[in-house]
């Protein structure tokens, strides 16, 4: 038995075409697919029957898919969702994140990959799904407060990371791993991998600059902390830090840090070393 058997998914968009063809990649990889052409019809079948997943076109005549993800999140038991859409503006990413989709696809996209992120959102634990407070959802300044899972942390790096579609490969790419890593040891040193405990995130955009501000939940960003950090070994047992990290339960790491500054312009501690700015400066 395959982990697709069972699960239900749920494929709203107006073009028939792509609705189609989206569940026939679906229907091969083993789920059970049904499909609506446009919100309303989506509203009737999700009150009729129960659903793993929805994926959800954002541009739907009529109840448009913010209006969808927004009712389905009142139901008692209700699906994971991604958010399809081809505008490649930020405010329908951000109404989708305030309204806590899961994930967030644009198009046009490969079959095979709708495929693997259907996978992988009803892979991830019950943690994932944990509510993130929005407190600004504006293209210039988003600022969120996460729970301190990596699941939920990864969620965030997706969603960040789509913010600056517009930006060439080569940074986008950059800021992705400096983010990731700092936000990842955030939670995992910071937050204790607690879910109870949250990490504060901001991020700002400029026509010139980007900032990404996490503050720590714990001790703070302490590259000399025991374990911690490469740099902090001694020359005779260079990767102590990843047996420590391992006996934690963490990740193995610690070099990601010390990338982390070639990977962007300026990484800027405050006196306790429990907030951390990072900026990217742009052509």
């Amino acid at each position: 038995m395959t982990a697709s058997s069972g699960r239900r998914v749920l494929v709203v968009d107006d073009d028939a075409a792509l609705r189609h063809a989206i569940t026939s990649f679906l229907d091969r990889a083993g789920y059970h697919t049904a499909q609506a052409g446009d919100g309303a019809e989506a509203l009737r079948k999700l009150q009729r029957e129960s659903f793993d997943l929805l994926l959800l076109d954002i541009g739907l005549p009529g109840v448009n898919g913010l209006d969808v993800l927004a009712q389905a999140r009142t139901y008692p038991s209700p699906p994971r969702v991604v958010m399809m859409t081809a505008d490649d503006t930020p405010e329908p990413l951000l109404r989708s994140f305030r309204e806590q989709a899961h994930a967030f696809v644009r198009k046009p996209f490969a079959g095979r990959r709708i495929v693997e992120l259907v996978a992988d959102v009803l892979a991830a634990s019950p943690t994932a799904t944990l509510p993130i407070e929005v407190v600004s959802a504006r293209p210039e300044w988003l600022e969120i407060i996460a729970p301190c899972s990596l699941e939920v942390g990864e969620r965030v790096r997706q969603f960040v990371m789509q913010l600056d579609a517009t930006l060439p490969d080569d940074v986008r790419q950059s800021v992705a791993h400096a983010f990731g890593e700092l936000l990842t040891n955030a939670i995992e040193w910071g937050g204790r991998l607690d879910p109870t405990r949250t990490v504060r995130i901001s991020c700002l955009r400029s026509r010139r600059m980007l900032l990404y501000r996490i503050a720590d939940p714990g001790e703070g960003f302490d590259i000399n902390r025991l374990g911690h950090a490469a740099i902090s070994n001694p020359v005779d047992d260079p990767l102590a830090h990843d047996r420590v990290r391992e006996g934690m339960g963490l990740r193995p790491g610690g070099f990601g840090l010390a990338l982390t500054r070639a990977m962007v312009d300026d990484v800027i501690y405050n006196e306790r070393r429990n907030e951390v700015v990072l900026v990217k400066y742009l052509d």
